[in-house]
């Protein structure tokens, strides 16, 4: 690594055309390739997203200042190729998975346990079989060594309604020494089922990646298939799907920002945000014909309009949302007993956040100004005004905060949405699928969601690749627990809401 030259997306653009998505592609070799990795590594430009099609893996990378956005591919060799986990940490995971996935060997990657694949998959139990271990691969957690140290495992199975996930502490005495997450328990193979599909039949398996960002990652999908089909969306199909998404995220912040405070023993506060939220739901249920608007962002346009009356009834929503998200704030802010739990609780450095290029209220929390809609300023965002809240503390509380600014921020921009709203067609359908690729960044409540496509010659989805915001967020929960008692473990990780299904797709 230390051979390699430092190379900046820059050096590499020229003679390449920027596609409609804004995106550069390109093939580069090994040498190039680890290159950029080592930029990652210098602070030059983040890793948005890494994956395999068609014996090349694929690296998306963004300028610091968003300015430049790249897609680098290189060909393996014989399914072997430099590994960008090795030098840059936040890879490893999608690296593992990737592995797990697709076979593909990343030489010099640091951790070569498998991710996604908990054993029972026919090629690992074949190999538990010879190892005697017909089911199940036992898997090594991290060691660590020290007087007085002690594990406690929790999960994948929890209390309530909740994801599965393993979590392995390492305390001494009640103080968290290192936390190490095993994820991948509800994968689902994504990717494979919508290989081949039809793009209608696709979009609702994306839909239903992660139930609590159908929008954004309707939105994502749209935009990349619209991208590589060179179609056009309606205005006001533009405006109505960031109405959705914004609905999307004020009803999300509004819930977590409940769930913390439920987490630290306020529950009079979380039962009026989880009221505020049924009224959210239940409006746009009426507005929209679904609780989270599910299928209703389509590519080439969406799937409802907005009647009068419709636009009525969210102006007074907005209003309540106000009022109703005011009143949960004030007694927040006067509960001594309850700052207690989550000032300096769960602090995250805004070096690690940077170095995970970890988007959304995580790493806003934590002084990383980057938000898509803003940044990579795709329409309507980039006609409206609003602003970035940024915080600095990196804790439970400044998490909190920011999911109270970004929600006022939202109904702000509804505000301007519903104002813009003309009368006209609401879906342009797709112009000829044929043959193409795309991607796109699509800010969802949780922060950036990253897709990609590719076409085949009938139209059809010949690869999708789909990374969550979550990805870069889960491996920091682990840092933000270290020192903290365990049990504040569950309001840390409320705090960070990281998705279970999201991941493990």
């Amino acid at each position: 690594m230390n051979e390699t030259k430092v190379l900046k997306i820059t050096e590499l653009t020229h003679g390449h055309a920027t596609g409609r998505d804004g995106f550069l592609r390109f093939t580069v070799s090994e040498k190039q390739w680890t290159g950029l990795v080592r930029g990652c590594v210098e602070g030059l430009h983040d890793l948005s997203s890494l994956w395999f099609d068609s014996d090349r893996v694929l690296m998306a990378l963004i300028t610091r200042d968003a300015c430049v956005k790249v897609i680098a591919s290189l060909e393996c060799n014989h399914g072997h190729y430099p590994s960008v986990g090795q030098w840059h940490p936040p890879a490893i995971r999608l690296e593992r998975a990737m592995r797990d996935l697709h076979g593909v060997t990343p030489e010099g990657l640091p951790d070569d346990r498998p991710w996604l694949d908990h054993g029972v998959w026919p090629r690992r139990k074949d190999e538990g079989l010879k190892k005697k271990n017909p089911t199940r691969s036992r898997y090594a957690f991290l060691p660590v060594e020290g007087e007085g140290l002690h594990e406690v495992p929790v999960g994948p199975v929890h209390a309530g309604i909740i994801e599965p996930g393993h979590f392995r502490f390492t305390v001494n005495g009640e103080v968290v020494v290192r936390l190490e997450e095993r994820l991948g328990y509800v994968h689902r193979g994504i990717e494979k089922l919508i290989s081949g599909k039809p793009i209608a039949q696709a979009a609702k398996i994306i839909a239903r990646i992660s139930g609590d960002s159908t929008v954004a990652y309707a939105f994502a999908f749209a935009r990349a298939v619209e991208a590589a089909t060179a179609t056009e969306v309606p205005s006001r199909a533009v405006l109505l799907r960031a109405i959705m998404a914004e609905l999307e995220r004020i009803s999300h912040h509004i819930n977590d920002f409940g769930g913390i405070c439920n987490d630290a023993s306020a529950v009079a506060i979380q039962a009026h945000c989880s009221l505020l939220r049924e009224q959210i739901l239940a409006t746009c249920a009426r507005c929209f014909g679904h609780r989270l608007m599910m299928d209703q962002i389509v590519p080439g346009g969406v799937g409802v309009d907005l009647e009068k009356e419709a636009i009525a009834e969210l102006r007074r929503l907005l209003a309540a949302c106000k009022s109703g998200l005011q009143q949960a704030v004030h007694v927040y802010d006067e509960s001594p007993s309850l700052l207690d739990r989550t000032v300096s609780t769960g602090h995250v450095r805004g070096e690690f956040v940077s170095q995970f290029a970890a988007g959304g209220f995580v790493g806003r929390a934590s002084g990383r100004n980057f938000d898509c809609r803003r940044d990579i300023a795709y329409p309507p965002y980039d006609s409206l005004e609003f602003d970035v809240p940024v915080r600095q503390e990196g804790d439970v509380n400044a998490r909190a905060w920011l999911r109270v600014d970004e929600a006022y921020q939202s109904l702000a921009m509804l505000e301007q949405l519903l104002g813009r709203l003309q009368p006209g067609s609401i879906d342009a359908g797709l112009t000829a699928a044929k043959k193409g690729e795309g991607a796109a960044l699509v800010e969802g409540f949780r922060g950036d969601i990253f897709m990609s496509v590719r076409l085949d010659e009938k139209g059809n989805i010949a690869r999708c690749h789909a990374r969550d915001a979550s990805w870069f967020q889960w491996p920091l929960l682990e840092a933000a627990i270290e020192g903290n008692i365990i049990a504040d473990f569950p309001l840390c990780n409320k705090s960070f809401n990281c998705s279970y299904a999201g991941h493990d797709m």
